[in-house]
């Protein structure tokens, strides 16, 4: 078996190799990203009884270190941190302040710079033993020192954030924050037993079982990507990873004005590569491209009705080869703008470039498949359609930085959590099936650490909507906001396939839309807890219906089970 990092991409992949013949059995990339539904969830489990069949065996993880100790005492280093602090969301949500000493004493007994086991921080920048936290704006998956937070001999962390400016402008701030949110996430999750031999990230296990040297690396503004999060779990004694992206804010607003009997405002997601909309709209009629591959709607190859498409915005549907890839086939082919159709009834999260693709002028978009299927079926009918594209009116700066939105942090840890816990800590392999509930439990624990006393559950909750330019009542990346009230949020297991059945063409279910409805069964539970038990403001020891909630969420992780398999 081997594990490869590729320093091309943010794949971390394990590969197991027939030792005799040179085949490769399977490919597993552990990382998952935050856009849907683009999570690679091909991998499967291999467990330990299959690989010794087949002659294999896992990679050796290190002992124990010896500086490791039976019994710490907790010991508070003085620590402080301007941020957002839990449970507010994002600026969307609330002001920074400065927190003194957040470390819990239980899981992180020496604070949160220590590595040695001895009262005393071993560093003062924003690395420790639960994660090392660093820019990595050059994507190299190495820290850039063009900007290390360093709180000195009092770990002071208390750097200016300006929400009227460019990411790079705060940059100290944002690396702050992911680490303070990384921080907060594992002694969080630590209450409610993902513990160090349940295969938590932790530099030094203090002697209480489990495989060390295995913190997160949390890299922020991380320039493999935009509109975008990911996190690579690893089995138990490899280090976790987080690239946190920046957002480009790319929103948009599209008008039908023709025919009548669709006409009206349609959201759209603008993609990060071609040209950007302007608040100058731009309309155009519709038309649809057509390839000569099996699915001709794709635009994956030369688009074969040219005379069609000059002059108009055309329509291609999501699916095989890259958003850029399709934009580009429809420039070619003549076209103005393109719009993508998403195989599910939602926008995309992002509409990210392609490197192997340059040259794509035109703006591009992401569209519904609802949305598009009613201009589908007006062509079909013989009615010309006219569709607008125009930018919102954005008064802030063009990008955003989803190290400041503590409920994408949330997600993404969440998912280290789920991918260690169900299947044992040295799997980390289990949560790759179409119906598979990591999504999910991801989206829970991104609103559970976010609730404030004053809220309910038939409030709207959206995820994202900071670094999509979305006020409070907004979606955020999921096709509904999650509430208690269907009518707000309606979704039921008929919910999971979108409203086009079989639009998704790789056949098979995308991960967010079961995610989306096991997390708003869950965030029912949840309220259905508070309402007979209370809530309890005290999210680590709390002994209110949210506590129990939460602890019944993650026993129920440790309860799933991987079928073994081999090739």
């Amino acid at each position: 078996m081997l594990e490869i990092e590729d320093p091309r991409s943010a794949d971390h992949w394990m590969t197991f190799v027939d030792a005799h013949t040179g085949m490769v059995l399977e490919k597993i990339n552990h990382t998952i990203s935050c856009t849907f539904p683009g999570h690679n969830h091909s991998a499967q489990l291999i467990s330990d009884e299959c690989l010794q069949e087949a002659g294999l065996q896992r990679m050796a993880m290190p002992a124990q270190t010896p500086s490791e100790t039976e019994s710490p005492t907790p010991f508070a280093d003085g620590a402080s941190y301007n941020v957002f602090p839990v449970p507010v969301e994002s600026p969307l949500h609330g002001q920074r302040k400065i927190v003194s000493n957040p470390a819990d004493p239980t899981a992180s007994p020496y604070g949160w710079h220590d590595t040695n086991g001895v009262p005393g921080a071993e560093y003062t920048i924003t690395r420790g033993n639960n994660t090392y936290t660093y820019l990595d704006a050059n994507a190299d998956n190495r820290p850039d020192t063009i900007v290390v937070p360093n709180g000195g001999a009092n770990l002071s962390f208390n750097y200016t954030f300006n929400p009227n400016l460019e990411p790079s402008k705060s940059r100290a701030a944002a690396i702050t924050q992911l680490f303070y949110m990384n921080n907060i996430m594992h002694d969080f999750s630590y209450q409610y037993g993902f513990t160090e031999a349940a295969g938590n990230y932790q530099q030094n296990n203090y002697g209480k079982g489990g495989r060390p040297s295995d913190a997160v690396n949390a890299e922020a503004q991380d320039g493999e990507g935009t509109d975008n999060a990911n996190f690579a779990a690893g089995v138990d004694g490899n280090p976790g990873r987080m690239q946190m992206y920046i957002w480009s804010g790319a929103g948009g607003n599209s008008y039908i004005e023709a025919p009548a009997g669709i006409a009206g405002k349609y959201p759209i997601r603008a993609a990060s590569f071609g040209k950007r909309l302007s608040t100058i709209p731009l309309t155009g009629e519709i038309a649809v491209g057509i390839d000569a591959s099996t699915n001709a709607n794709l635009g994956c190859q030369t688009l074969l009705n040219p005379a069609n498409l000059k002059g108009k915005i055309v329509l291609i549907d999501r699916g095989t080869c890259t958003f850029e890839r399709k934009a580009l086939n429809a420039q070619l082919a003549g076209a103005i703008a393109c719009v993508i159709c998403n195989f599910e009834n939602t926008l995309p999260a992002g509409l990210a470039d392609d490197a192997a693709v340059s040259g794509v002028t035109i703006p591009a978009v992401g569209m519904r498949s609802g949305d598009c299927e009613l201009m589908k079926q007006a062509l079909a009918n013989r009615e010309t359609v006219r569709l607008t594209l125009v930018a919102p009116e954005i008064n802030g700066p063009d990008s955003l930085d989803a190290s400041f939105d503590n409920g994408i942090i949330v997600h993404e840890y969440a998912h280290g959590i789920s991918n260690r816990l169900t299947g044992g800590p040295s799997v980390s392999t289990c949560l790759n099936n179409d119906e598979q509930m990591g999504e999910g439990w991801s989206d829970f624990f991104a609103l559970v650490t976010t609730v404030k006393p004053d809220q309910n559950g038939k409030l709207a909750r959206g995820i994202g909507n900071y670094v999509l330019y979305e006020d409070l009542q907004g979606t955020g990346i999921r096709r509904a906001a999650y509430s208690t009230d269907m009518k707000v949020n309606n979704q039921t297991y008929d919910a999971i396939i979108g409203t086009r059945a079989g639009s998704n063409p790789s056949g098979s279910v995308a991960p967010h839309p079961v995610g989306e409805v096991w997390a708003a069964t869950l965030w029912d539970l949840y309220w259905a807890f508070v309402d007979k038990y209370g809530w309890d403001a005290d999210l680590y020891r709390g002994k209110g219906g949210n506590n129990i909630a939460i602890q019944l969420v993650m026993d129920g992780m440790k309860l799933q089970n991987c079928s073994p398999w081999i090739h």
